[in-house]
């Protein structure tokens, strides 16, 4: 496990029609990441730094984050790298807004920027803004709108992956976001690390389940010996009925 990393769950759907997301939050300030680093971590695992196709994709991640940050889950302010960035040196003219590119190649044209950005400059690499506990600004409260940064700061970071057929080791029951006009249902929430548990606890039972196996086997066998025994015929039994015939036989023939 990363150092740091308070919380990273694999959120698939059950409609295997979106894709599955991960929301890498790291507790510590020292622990976050950069705009490069949170892009190979995310590669690394098969996915990409998240891209947003349209208004729906940014609502779904915002009720992901509100799920995320609860009450009780110790989680609060921190800013999350997205896959938008800029190509370019002290752009900072009017066409700087039209620089930005998606780093997975999407030519998604939806932007979501916060009030006053992208404020260009040496600010290359994008955020989604979480910081709940700010006082708010002149665009609102500095929540899921996004700001420019310089790619070299550390923040916490969302994946994005390609829908999975089977999604694995479900650790919490589906829940439903509560955002109005949302219609995505069925939510899987995966995370690593439990299939790993369930070995340590299924493999010292083998021997236990051998074992009453093995008792199951010769009962039966037992069983089954003593039901065959009872159902032969005794030699005296077949004795005595032909010797009754064979007696009968005779006083008719007289």
């Amino acid at each position: 496990m990363v150092a740091g990393l308070a919380h990273s769950q694999k959120v698939c759907f059950a409609d295997l029609k979106h894709p599955c997301y991960k929301m890498a939050y790291f507790h510590e300030l020292s622990s976050r990441v950069s705009f490069q680093e949170a892009r190979m971590a995310c590669e690394s695992e098969g996915g990409v730094l998240l891209s947003l196709e349209n208004e729906a994709e940014q609502k779904l991640i915002e009720s992901m984050l509100q799920n995320l940050t609860k009450p009780g889950t110790g989680i609060s302010d921190g800013d999350f790298w997205i896959g938008l960035w800029r190509n370019g040196n002290g752009q900072t003219s009017g066409a700087c807004p039209d620089l930005y590119q998606w780093s997975d190649g999407s030519s998604s044209q939806y932007r979501n920027w916060y009030a006053d950005e992208p404020s260009c400059g040496s600010e290359k690499c994008v955020v989604m803004y979480h910081q709940p506990t700010a006082n708010p600004g002149l665009g609102g409260p500095y929540l899921y709108q996004w700001n420019d940064d310089r790619c070299n700061m550390k923040h916490n970071y969302i994946c994005k992956y390609e829908p999975e057929i089977n999604p694995t080791a479900p650790v919490e029951k589906p829940y439903l976001t509560n955002q109005p006009g949302d219609t995505h249902q069925n939510v899987v929430v995966t995370e690593a690390g439990i299939i790993p548990n369930l070995i340590y606890v299924v493999i010292p039972t083998i021997p236990l389940l051998l074992l009453i196996l093995v008792a199951f086997g010769t009962c039966c066998f037992q069983m089954l010996h003593k039901s065959k025994g009872r159902t032969k015929t005794s030699p005296n039994q077949s004795t005595l009925w032909i010797s009754k015939s064979t007696r009968k036989e005779s006083g008719m023939e007289v």
